[in-house]
């Protein structure tokens, strides 16, 4: 399963991982350009139905910052999460829009909106 997971996450951007966060704040000051961070668990089964979605789409807007945060290993960051997966998106460093649960449609109606 964690293959399969890496294989998929390789068109996105970042991944985070805990040693990558020192505190609450993310990365997401990316020069004006949107931020869109992914919060999942490889235990959620929506999460892994979005996945290709949003590996997909961080190939479509280049210019776009992708990063997929995992909830299990990521406390610190997601720790005001409460669902998954929820999908933020930040420009300069501020935090636009949110929204949690499934939709290929909407994350994708979303990023055209934001880019």
């Amino acid at each position: 399963m964690a293959a399969e997971k890496d294989k998929v996450l390789t068109g996105v951007a970042e991944t985070l991982a805990s040693q990558s966060l020192g505190d609450s704040s993310l990365p997401v000051n990316f020069h004006g350009n949107l931020a869109v961070v992914n919060y999942g668990a490889p235990w959620c089964h929506v999460c892994q139905h979005m996945l290709p979605t949003f590996c997909n789409l961080s190939n479509e807007y280049a210019s776009a910052l992708f990063i997929y945060a995992d909830v299990d290993k990521c406390y610190e960051t997601t720790r005001d999460v409460r669902y998954t997966p929820t999908f933020r998106f930040y420009r300069d460093g501020e935090k636009v829009d949110d929204f949690y649960g499934a939709g290929p449609q909407r994350l994708r109606d979303r990023i055209w909106l934001h880019t």
